[in-house]
């Protein structure tokens, strides 16, 4: 069961409405690419020195939840 994720924000005047840590304008895809190239929590958080670990935690069980949701393919228009 995912805990809550009281640190994901969603605020469509705040990054064009895209996910953000707790309304700061940095995004949790942002933080993902960042991870996904190579980077540590020790090196993100050293970096943004607004984030902190749980926020960073946070951005990975949001990600892994929209990555289960099940998605339909758009109909086509003919």
């Amino acid at each position: 069961m995912i805990k809550k994720l009281d640190r994901i924000t969603v605020d469509p005047n705040v990054c064009m409405g895209q996910a953000t840590i707790r309304g700061m304008r940095i995004t949790v895809s942002f933080i993902l690419k960042l991870l996904g190239s190579g980077m540590t929590y020790e090196e993100v958080l050293a970096a943004y020195p607004e984030l902190e670990k749980e926020d960073i935690l946070q951005a990975i069980q949001y990600a892994a939840w929209l990555s289960g949701e099940s998605t339909k393919p758009l109909a086509t228009i003919k």
